[in-house]
């Protein structure tokens, strides 16, 4: 019996750990064949191998998206290797905290790269051939999800500039919907509470300690594979379903 995704191509993006690695598992366990682009290409071909012993079909291609050729090639890489592409899930990212007085410029500019940059050139590239797939398929769509954050919605003191490119996200996932929808495109954000992952990994430990660890107390955390839940539903659900932005929060503790 064929699954939900057979016959279909996704690429994911920031596929090496994480929210990532666990969104191409279950894309996969669904019967899309997956290209998986992160930089660390040791990661990646270790999940490639996973998901190939599991039965399923993948392609690790390390590529920095935030590198407007190194994303465009990405891209071309699945083409020529699959023929298509069917869905996106533009999830690299990265979370660096703290105040805005004396802040790492650096910094900024990194999480700025990958949270923003990164997705807009590769929802460049690969936008004609999503739009090529909805055409030619049986299934009459294709899908963008953006994996955003709740911190796209709500701002908190020491999430500055990483609130200011969530509601990046949310914003450009809105106004892309509005280009592509009757394309038969569909575009969605999936936007997470707290979730253990290594997105935040790389922040100084006082950051941690202020910031980020008050942030979780309290809750109950998310796992990688609630939002992989969440991005799959947004790719698997019937045609005529509008869900545009998807929340996944966890649960208050008591």
């Amino acid at each position: 019996m064929a699954s939900k995704l057979t016959g279909t191509v996704a690429l994911v993006t920031g596929a090496s750990s994480g929210i990532g690695a666990a969104t191409a598992r279950r894309l996969a366990d669904d019967g899309a064949s997956v290209a998986l682009v992160a930089r660390r290409k040791d990661r990646l071909d270790t999940l490639a191998a996973e998901i190939e012993q599991a039965g399923g079909t993948a392609l690790a291609i390390a590529a920095d998206i935030t590198d407007r050729l190194q994303a465009e090639a990405a891209v071309q890489q699945v083409i020529e290797r699959y023929g298509r592409l069917d869905t996106l899930v533009n999830n690299a990212g990265l979370m660096l905290l703290g105040p805005v007085e004396g802040a790492d410029a650096d910094e900024w500019d990194r999480m700025i790269a990958v949270n923003v940059q990164g997705l807009l050139y590769t929802t460049r590239a690969t936008l004609p051939h999503l739009l090529k797939a909805a055409d030619d398929s049986p299934r009459r769509v294709a899908d963008i999800v953006n994996v955003g954050s709740y911190a796209g919605r709500v701002a908190s003191r020491g999430f500055g500039v990483y609130n200011a490119t969530k509601f990046g996200v949310h914003a450009f996932t809105e106004s892309l919907r509005q280009e592509v929808t009757q394309r038969h495109v569909r575009v969605g954000v999936v936007e997470p509470g707290a979730v253990d992952s290594e997105l935040g990994s790389h922040n100084k430990p006082e950051v941690r300690g202020e910031i980020i660890d008050p942030f979780f107390d309290g809750t109950e955390v998310l796992a990688p594979e609630d939002i992989a839940d969440g991005v799959a539903y947004m790719v698997t659900r019937p045609r005529h379903t509008a869900v545009g932005e998807l929340w996944i929060m966890p649960t208050e503790q008591a």
